[in-house]
């Protein structure tokens, strides 16, 4: 089994000091590149840890049912062959002395009923002989000694117990001491073999009993050694596994946490099973990278903040053109526009009328200037002083810029209707000039109807109020509704309707400074449909005043 957490390289393996990417400074560590294809996999490291303790198992369970069987075998051997030999063969010498004891009886006495015990003690005889006989197959010395023991009772039966039995039948009357004393020493040769037999199964049950303790006191030892081979196993294989697995787990871990921390610089280390190992190596690539694009983003933040400047810089120079445009440029433009209104009070019908064409071309297009004059410096204005937004009212807003058109209003016999407005967080001069302009749009571009504008308000589940300014006027096409935005952007001459075409590019500047949108509804008939969204204000903020 290879030690794949091991740091020693494999042949074959280089040495690599890898500097990150488009950052200064040493190298933290250095890192060992071996070929992954030489490291076992975390499932064959847990597969031949698992095998392993399988085989103790199994060898266990192999030694254990061994050392159950001997124990099995010893203890059949004393209960079921060698203590009912003992009992039978102790019931047999009882069968035995009940024959010679009643024998004696019957020849002393005469009395045929002393015979009893003879003929049951025959009867037994053959009763535990039959029981012995299975019982010892497998002790052929006290199966030899019963032989003997059985050819001598027989002999004893048919050389003196028949025949004295038949003496005295026939004389009816007891015999005398002497023939019964020696039928007693003839009896007493049947005991030695029997007491050698006796012996003979008591030596093999006290065997068989050693046998029996011996076979328990391996079963013990074995199953004591069982458990501390399992035990034994089973920390070596915890030992192997954190070794193998999850110490190098712990350590990529550690390793990854110090880059997710930001420290880019870290090398994390390749080491562990074949997963880890990869996994670590992927953990570089991707740190690796992570430096490159953090380098390209240095270069691309640095770009920015050169841009910045440069658009600072250009904001600068815009807001100079905005105060020149205020003050210097007004100034000659509203002494023009003066003296020429002057000479045309004076002169009229005093010089030709070619001469007074020309007159009223230069008021008009002094007018016409200051008016663009005066848009573009409201446009410039919109975002650039940023005051603090409050919560401003859209209803004083929409009458405010009422106000402001009512001349255009009563002109046309405009009408405007208006839903219940809400309060959002605005600048109150600006929101009056986003309705201002919508309206008075919807006011200019009117057909030959009486203007009706419809302003409605609803809100959407993204935190936003969504406007509608809707008109019965002449229209847009679809086609022009991106283009009616942009500055300077008409549709339509001098001569047909008048204006800067600046409107509809300061309503959106307005509505973008604020977060929300601007479009023209193209789905919209019969006039123009303006919708725009607002933020929905927080419910804690008090409106002003």
């Amino acid at each position: 089994m290879t030690p794949v957490s091991a740091r020693r390289a494999a042949p074959g393996s280089t040495h690599r000091e890898r500097r990150p990417a488009g950052l200064a400074g040493p190298v933290r560590r250095r890192v060992i590149v071996e070929d992954p294809g030489s490291r076992w996999p975390l499932g064959r490291i847990i597969a031949a840890g698992m095998a392993t303790l399988i085989t103790l198992v199994v060898a266990a369970v192999v030694v254990g049912m061994i050392a159950i069987g001997s124990l099995n075998t010893a203890r059949n051997r004393v209960v079921n062959v060698l203590d009912p030999a003992a009992l039978h063969g102790s019931r047999l010498y009882s069968a035995l002395l009940n024959q010679e004891t009643g024998l004696r009886g019957y020849l002393l006495s005469a009395q045929r009923p002393y015979l009893q015990p003879y003929f049951s003690g025959i009867a037994d005889q053959k009763s535990e002989l039959h029981s012995l006989e299975p019982l010892l197959r497998g002790l052929p010395a006290a199966k030899a000694d019963l032989a003997v023991t059985v050819r001598r009772i027989d002999s004893w039966r048919s050389g003196y117990a028949n025949p004295a039995i038949a003496k005295v039948s026939a004389a009816g009357r007891p015999l005398s001491g002497g023939n019964v004393a020696t039928g007693k020493s003839v009896f007493d040769s049947v005991r030695a073999p029997l007491a050698a037999f006796q012996r003979s199964v008591a030596d093999q049950r006290a065997s068989a009993e050693a046998n029996l303790a011996d076979a328990a006191a391996v079963l013990e030892t074995t199953a004591i050694a069982i458990a501390i081979v399992l035990l034994l196993g089973l920390i070596a294989l915890g030992v192997g596994l954190r070794a193998a697995a999850t110490r190098p787990l712990a350590r990529l871990a550690s390793d990854a946490r110090h880059v997710a921390g930001g420290d880019l610089e870290h090398e994390v280390d390749p080491s562990g099973p074949r997963e880890v190992h990869t996994l670590a190596v992927d953990v570089n690539r991707m740190r690796e990278r992570v430096l490159k694009e953090l380098s390209a983003v240095r270069a691309a933040n640095i770009a920015l903040r050169t841009r910045a400047h440069e658009l600072e810089r250009s904001n600068s120079e815009l807001e100079q053109f905005a105060y020149v445009a205020s003050h210097d440029l007004q100034e000659p433009l509203r002494k023009v526009a003066s003296f020429c209104q002057l000479l045309q009070r004076r002169y009229i019908g005093q010089l030709d009328a070619r001469a007074d064409q020309y007159i009223e071309f230069a008021v008009d297009g002094a007018k016409r200037m200051q008016a663009l004059i005066d848009d573009l410096l409201a446009f410039s204005r919109v975002g650039r002083l940023d005051p603090e937004p409050v919560l401003v009212s859209c209803a004083s807003a929409l009458s405010q810029a009422r106000v402001n058109l009512a001349a255009e209003i009563r002109a046309t016999g405009a009408v405007i209707e208006a839903a219940e407005l809400p309060s959002v967080q605005a600048e109150f001069s600006l929101l009056t000039s986003l309705f201002q302009n919508l309206i008075g749009n919807a006011v200019k571009f009117r057909s030959s109807k009486s203007p009706v504008i419809e302003i409605t308000v609803a809100e959407q589940d993204q935190g936003f109020w969504l406007f509608s300014v809707a008109d019965n006027g002449i229209g847009i096409e679809p086609e022009y509704a991106e283009r009616i935005f942009v500055i300077f952007q008409r549709l339509h001459g001098r001569s047909e309707y008048d204006g800067t075409g600046i409107g509809l590019a300061m309503c959106r500047k307005i509505v973008e400074h604020y977060g929300g949108q601007i479009w023209l509804d193209t789905t919209y008939e019969g006039g123009a449909n303006f919708c725009f969204t607002l933020p929905v204000a927080p419910e804690d903020e008090e409106l002003s005043p």
